[in-house]
C-alpha cells in the first residue's frame, strides 16, 4: 500500500492496570473510528511510570508476552482491523524481566515482539533495576499495512538502532516513550530537551528516509510531568503533527510510504554509505590510534 493511516494514542495513566488497558481499548477504537490502520501505545501503558523507584512490589505489573494483555488486544484488533503496537512490561522467567513491545496485526494474530535494547539509568529513570536488556535484535514486522520497525524510548537517541531497523526493511519507526521533565527543572532546561528529543528522531527519518511515529504519555507522576508531545515525522524530517505537551490525544494521520523512494533517490544516503569504514564503531572508544 503506498498510503496508510497511523494512529497515536497519548494518554495519562493511572494504578490499576485493568483500568489504563480499558482505557487504551476505547481509544484505540477511537483511532480506528477515525480510520487508523495502524494504532501505537504509549510505553508501558498499562501502568503508571513505575521506573521511577526501585521497588521490588512494581515486579508484580509484569506479565507474560503472549498474555492476557495480548490476548484482549488481539481480539480488538481482529475486530476492528487494525495493527496494534503496544508496549508491555515482560515476565520472560522468574527473575528475568524486559521492556517489551508486541505487534498484533489486523486479523488479531500476535507477530512477535522487540525488546528494549538501551536500557537507561538516571535519577527518575531507573530502568536497569528492572529490565534486563533486550537479546532477540533489532526487529522488522511485516503487518497488514506496511513493514514496521519498533523501538522503544531511549533507543530513540541512537543512530546506530534506527539504521539497521531500517537497513532491515522497516517502512516505518515506530517508538512507543514515556519521557518527561523533573518538576525541579527551569521553562529553558525543559524546551532544550524536548527540542533535543524530537530532534534526534527527526534525524532518523532524514538519515534513513522513513516516517518516525513517535508516542509519548501526558500527566503528572510523582516528580515526572510527561511532556506528551507525541510527533509523526516524513522521510526528511518534516513534522506532520505535533500533539500537545498536556492534554490526552487521539491522532490518525495518513502517511504516503512512496515518499521514501522519492527522497532516498534525491538525497542518496544509503547510496554513498561507506560501509568498509565502519568497523570502528563497534569499540567503546576509540582511544589507542
Amino acid at each position: 500500500m503506498a498510503k496508510v493511516k497511523v494512529g497515536l494514542v497519548q494518554m495519562s495513566c493511572t494504578a490499576d492496570k485493568q483500568q489504563n488497558l480499558d482505557k487504551a481499548i476505547v481509544k484505540v477504537r477511537e483511532a480506528a473510528e477515525k480510520g487508523a490502520q495502524i494504532v501505537c501505545l504509549q510505553e508501558l501503558f498499562t501502568s503508571l511510570y513505575f521506573c521511577d523507584v526501585e521497588n521490588y512490589d512494581n515486579f508484580k505489573l509484569a506479565e507474560a508476552i503472549p498474555g492476557p494483555s495480548t490476548d484482549e488486544l488481539s481480539k480488538v484488533a481482529k475486530e476492528l482491523h487494525v495493527v496494534i503496537v503496544a508496549s508491555l512490561f515482560e515476565k520472560r522467567a522468574q527473575g528475568l524481566y524486559h521492556n517489551t513491545t508486541a505487534v498484533i496485526d489486523a486479523d488479531g494474530a500476535y507477530l512477535g515482539k522487540y525488546r528494549k535494547m538501551h536500557i537507561p539509568d538516571d535519577p527518575g529513570f531507573y530502568e536497569k533495576f528492572y529490565f534486563t536488556p533486550g537479546d532477540l535484535g533489532y526487529k522488522v514486522f511485516k503487518t497488514k499495512y506496511a513493514t514496521i520497525g519498533v523501538l522503544i524510548c531511549w533507543d530513540q537517541w541512537y543512530p546506530e538502532a534506527a539504521r539497521i531497523t531500517a537497513l532491515m526493511g522497516a517502512e516505518i519507526l515506530f517508538y512507543p516513550t514515556a519521557i518527561g521533565w523533573a518538576t525541579s527543572q527551569d521553562d529553558a532546561t525543559n524546551v532544550e530537551q524536548y527540542n533535543a528529543w524530537q530532534t534526534i528522531q527527526r534525524s532518523h527519518s532524514v538519515a534513513n528516509g522513513v516516517h518516525v511515529v513517535s508516542v509519548n504519555r501526558v500527566g503528572q507522576e510523582e516528580e515526572l510531568k510527561f511532556w506528551g508531545g507525541s510527533f509523526i515525522s516524513n522521510p526528511f524530517g518534516t513534522i506532520l503533527y505535533q500533539a500537545s505537551h498536556t492534554d490526552e490525544e487521539v491522532i490518525v494521520q495518513e502517511i504516503d510510504l512512496g515518499k521514501t523512494d522519492h527522497y532516498r533517490t534525491h538525497w542518496p544516503f544509503l547510496r554513498d554509505r561507506r560501509i568498509d569504514s565502519y568497523q570502528p564503531i563497534t569499540k567503546r572508544l576509540i582511544d589507542e590510534q
